[in-house]
């Protein structure tokens, strides 16, 4: 290549190097151009909602006393009423700048949460566990983040630490034993909601307790429940009678379990699980027909739930009417997509077609 066809050659090339940056440089400018026309629009939009009413009157009062801590708490609950999260967290914060007191930390936190910062409340928590030593509400609330987030070590070391200092706290004997529970510790949740229903005997410990002692067939569920069931004079219960039916079922006391559910079913007569057990113990017994009865009017009670049909096929299949049974599997797998027993029985039938 000669020297001047070399020099034109470069410098063709500076030339479209010289574009293309120049185009880059565009590109960049006008994304900071958007990035700052974006952020004065939230400006422009924030500054319009905190001056129009319900808010405008607090708006006033913060302008003139920017030093109030209660006032801007005040705009924070009211902006969280309406929905406005961001704007409601920008007022906690400075809410618990001025004035760092619980109540504050306690909204604070959970408007955190609203708006998926959980890292920022985690974070936050472990400052007012720092701060204010003697609430344990803080360390509740943590273990309530952990949980949600899957850290359940984390969370149960939070509950230790709460009831090593409050061992009458039955709401933290109660959450541990639930913690517990999901982590399938069953002999530690146990001994946890029992504390928590010996402390406090409510309804939902207790509820809680009797589940267990049932998955375990412990006869002290049967205990439970009767007490449960003696104080609920308004005879609308229908939870504890529920339990009572699954642990007798899985005795074998048929009879008995067919009592507790039948008396669910007069209490409530949507309550569709009660329904489904008592037609599987007749099932069980060979009674397909009043078993198909039973699960029938368990989907005429919700006719979406998957178990009623999938408990209708198993009555057709039973009685040799593989059709009737292949529509009522589909029709289970079309209401939960995720239920694996019904996909088997309808992939066997089909093969056997």
């Amino acid at each position: 290549m000669s020297g001047y066809c070399h020099n034109l050659f470069i410098k063709k090339r500076l030339v479209l190097s010289i574009k293309k940056e120049m185009k880059l440089i565009s590109i960049i400018t006008a994304i900071i151009f958007f990035l700052f026309a974006c952020k004065d629009r939230v400006i422009t939009n924030s500054k319009k909602i905190l001056t129009s009413p319900p808010y405008s009157l607090l708006t006033d009062s913060i302008s003139k006393f920017p030093s109030n801590a209660n006032l801007y708490r005040e705009r924070a609950v009211l902006l969280s009423q309406n929905n406005e999260l961001n704007l409601a967290n920008a007022d906690y914060k400075k809410s618990w700048e001025i004035k760092p007191d619980e109540n504050t930390a306690l909204e604070y936190v959970s408007n955190l949460l609203l708006i998926n910062k959980v890292d920022e409340a985690i974070a936050f928590l472990k400052e007012c566990i720092q701060k204010f030593p003697h609430n344990t509400e803080f360390n509740r609330r943590l273990s309530e983040v952990y949980v949600q987030t899957g850290r359940n070590q984390a969370a149960l070391d939070q509950y230790n630490k709460i009831l090593r200092t409050d061992s009458g706290n039955f709401e933290a004997w109660f959450e541990k034993g639930l913690l517990l529970t999901q982590m399938k510790d069953t002999n530690a949740a146990i001994k946890a909601l029992e504390k928590s229903f010996a402390i406090q005997p409510v309804n939902y410990s207790g509820l809680a307790l009797a589940n267990l002692y049932a998955a375990i067939k412990n006869p002290k569920a049967i205990a439970v429940c009767n007490f449960l069931i003696q104080r609920d004079t308004a005879k609308v219960l229908t939870d504890a009678l529920f339990i009572k039916g699954t642990y007798y079922s899985d005795k074998g006391q048929y009879a008995e379990a067919l009592k507790q559910f039948d008396e669910c079913i007069r209490r409530d007569w949507k309550m569709t699980d009660a329904y489904i057990e008592k037609g599987i113990i007749l099932y069980e017994q060979k009674l397909y027909d009043e078993a198909l009865k039973i699960f029938n009017m368990a989907a005429t009670v919700s006719n979406t739930d998957a178990d009623a049909y999938f408990w209708i096929a198993r009555c057709y299949e039973a009685t040799g009417k593989k059709q009737e049974a292949i529509e009522n599997y589909e029709r289970a797998i079309s209401l939960d997509r995720h239920f694996p027993e019904a996909k088997d029985k309808l992939r066997r039938l089909e093969e056997k077609n």
